[in-house]
């Protein structure tokens, strides 16, 4: 792929010499579960990063099997946060410098203290956003914590 059509997630992995593995899905899949079948990829393997804000105002990123909901119980309690909100679709962008569909939790403006479902550890590799709504990222979640520090936890309903 050309250097310019790469993406701040996919720069900042070749930076570091980390590989990984790029996939592109038509645009025009609706949800994670559609992405995962237009790859041919089972709906667990497949991650959607969710960006909150806890009741402190501290912002924090979630990665959730796709066909998985994000509990937001379980989700305030690994942070220590009493609750926690989604981040409206409209602070995204100037958030993270990513928009709705597609966030990853690689190349954002500020890292947040991120948080991983546990079963990414079951496979020999996730796939992410790749920061562009068609495009996303195949690596062992190991490789993903050289990337970004993250922590394994049950996160979902």
């Amino acid at each position: 792929m050309a250097k310019d059509n790469k993406t701040n997630a996919m720069r900042k992995l070749d930076s570091m010499k980390i590989a990984y593995r790029e996939h592109y899905y038509d645009p025009e899949a609706v949800n994670g579960v559609e992405v995962a079948n237009i790859l041919g990829q089972d709906v667990s393997r497949v991650f959607k990063t969710l960006v909150t804000v806890g009741k402190s105002g501290a912002h924090y990123v979630f990665a959730v099997p796709v066909a998985e909901e994000l509990d937001l119980k379980k989700a305030a309690a690994v942070v220590g946060e009493k609750s926690v909100a989604m981040v409206k679709s409209k602070e995204l962008l100037g958030l993270t410098g990513y928009i709705h569909g597609g966030c990853s939790p690689i190349g954002m403006k500020k890292f947040f203290r991120t948080t991983v479902h546990f079963t990414a550890k079951e496979h020999d590799s996730i796939f992410f956003s790749g920061g562009k709504i068609g495009f996303q990222i195949e690596m062992p979640s190991e490789e993903l914590k050289k990337v970004i520090p993250f922590e394994y936890a049950d996160i979902i309903k």
